[in-house]
């Protein structure tokens, strides 16, 4: 019951937070210069045109009337109506939003599953070889911009070689008559991997090489410890300790960083569906901002504002799962 009421209590705590980036979101976008209208119309539009279109979107209101119209909207799932598309904010959301978390759901999953392996062995074989390499590899790839990667994975693999292809996205649960090259269901697999694999390692690289210092980090930190020492006196498998003893109490510090990864993968997932020509909701929010389209603007900001915001609150709920010492009692 007190990890359920710390639960609720961490997200009655993210509103005030989504709250904050809404206002701040609203404010920023509205001190820009230009006028959406005007964009739209060309730049010598008709005034009776313009203030039609003003009115039509309330841009002719107060800021403060629009701010709290907006608020009253989104308690009741309404993120208004995009000014250049012209269609509801969650409609355009929902048809870019799944591209956007495929490519990060598998980016994450790469990187996770390549990071936790890698600073385990690294730190098994501290200043052997693998480890040296591994550091390298990893020091590489946290200094390496996500899109500079998918450029580089371009002309390697699609430009050069030509077994991979570098743009669109086709989603895994596409009808098979909507897929080129696909007749079958898992024909349509086989394309969605093929066309998924450039972006998920684009993206995933800068957090496989942040889990994987954390990782080895944490895991010489631990074997370093007296009770590990102790096994070790004991006669205890090397293997047995790695697994039963220090692997779980070095995941704490890995936990963090992947929580925090979230920021990361965010931004990422902007260039690289630049990069790959990917319709997600990092393009929409790019081209959005040039269009000074306000309500989708705000729409994908407080959609990426929830989204690294349920993860934190996940991130802090998994420690109790990992770390029996910790503890979501009353009094922390």
């Amino acid at each position: 019951m007190s990890l359920l009421r710390y639960s609720g209590r961490r997200v009655v705590q993210a509103v005030p937070v989504l709250l904050g980036v809404v206002a701040i979101t609203f404010a920023l976008i509205n001190a820009a210069p230009g006028n959406p209208v005007e964009i739209m119309l060309g730049p010598s539009p008709n005034q009776a045109a313009v203030e039609t279109l003003k009115a039509k979107y309330g841009l002719d209101q107060p800021l403060y009337v629009r701010f709290w119209k907006y608020l009253v909207n989104l308690v009741q799932l309404d993120m208004g109506r995009s000014i250049y598309y012209d269609a509801p904010v969650t409609t355009k959301i929902a048809q870019r939003l799944p591209q956007t978390v495929l490519l990060m759901t598998s980016s994450f999953a790469f990187a996770i599953a390549t990071a936790v392996p890698l600073g385990v062995i690294s730190a098994k074989r501290r200043n052997k070889p693998t480890d040296h390499v591994t550091r390298i590899v990893s020091l590489v790839g946290v200094s390496t911009p996500s899109f500079w990667i998918g450029l580089v994975l371009i002309v390697l693999f699609s430009y050069n070689l030509g077994v991979l292809p570098a743009t669109n996205l086709v989603m895994p649960w596409a009808h098979p008559s909507t897929v080129t090259g696909a007749s079958t269901r898992l024909g349509v697999l086989y394309v969605a991997g093929a066309h998924l694999l450039l972006p998920m390692l684009s993206l995933g690289t800068l957090q496989m090489a942040a889990i994987t210092r954390i990782e080895r980090s944490s895991m010489l930190e631990v074997l370093s410890d007296d009770y590990v020492r102790l096994a070790r006196a004991y006669g205890v498998k090397e293997r047995t300790i790695l697994r039963k003893h220090a692997f779980r109490n070095a995941q704490l510090p890995v936990i963090t960083i992947i929580g925090l990864q979230l920021t990361t993968a965010i931004g990422g997932a902007v260039l690289t569906e630049t990069v790959f020509e990917i319709n997600g909701m990092g393009r929409l929010i790019v081209s959005s901002i040039s269009r000074q389209d306000f309500p989708v603007v705000m729409g994908t900001t407080l959609v990426f504002a929830f989204v690294f915001v349920v993860g934190v609150i996940i991130t802090d709920i998994s420690y109790a799962y990992v770390d029996p010492r910790v503890s979501y009692g009353d009094q922390e």
